[in-house]
């Protein structure tokens, strides 16, 4: 993401776990840990959306880390479906142990941030483009953020506000927005900002 990005490898529950880790100039607010879409589909800690949502928290002064899941780039283990994954994301807020810290993600990598968030202690969590068609997900806790294109064409709009109408949740939608938000970016940058400030 910048030339500053440093790689770290953290043991979870399937072998070594590659992470890209970004420093907000001085000294942290806390750890924002960013999740990536579906790694059987390309899906991987260097995807635009994910570096945009790093960017937007390191612009705020919280450390942003972006690990690979499991079977992805340096990332040991194999793809499970969410549950694994969820397992990975768990070893490295255990690890890291952040006084902060804010969850945030992509697609499937949201759909997993949904399951970690009943068990994290999150003080912000951000999901965009968020997989309800493939995960069954929790309701989301209060103060929870949620971005989707209105022109997604892999999670419909319909689904997510499906997902989000019996727990009277809002939902931010980006006119003209499609799943990967292509020339939106800075859009869903400036929602996350706002949110976060």
């Amino acid at each position: 993401m910048r030339a500053s990005t440093r790689r770290e490898f953290i043991a979870g529950p399937a072998g070594r776990i590659e992470c890209a880790v970004d420093d907000p100039p001085g000294a942290p607010l806390g750890v924002a840990l960013i999740a990536h879409p579906h790694p059987l589909f390309g899906g991987s800690l260097d995807n635009k959306v994910v570096q945009t949502l790093a960017r937007a928290f390191l612009e705020l002064g919280w450390q942003a880390w972006r690990p690979n899941f499991r079977g992805v780039g340096a990332s040991e283990g194999v793809h499970d479906e969410g549950r694994g994954e969820r397992d990975d994301l768990a070893a490295i807020v255990a690890h890291l142990a952040p006084r902060r810290l804010a969850l945030a993600g992509f697609s499937f990598g949201a759909g997993v941030q949904a399951l970690l968030s009943q068990d994290a202690k999150a003080e912000k969590l951000v999901l965009v483009g968020v997989a309800v068609t493939r995960f069954s997900l929790p309701p989301a806790p209060k103060g929870t953020l949620v971005v989707h294109g209105e022109l997604d064409e892999t999670v419909p709009l319909s689904a997510v506000l499906d997902w989000a109408r019996p727990q009277e949740l809002p939902v931010v939608v980006v006119p003209g927005a499609e799943h990967f938000f292509h020339r939106k970016l800075n859009v869903l940058r400036d929602i996350v900002l706002a949110y976060a400030r």
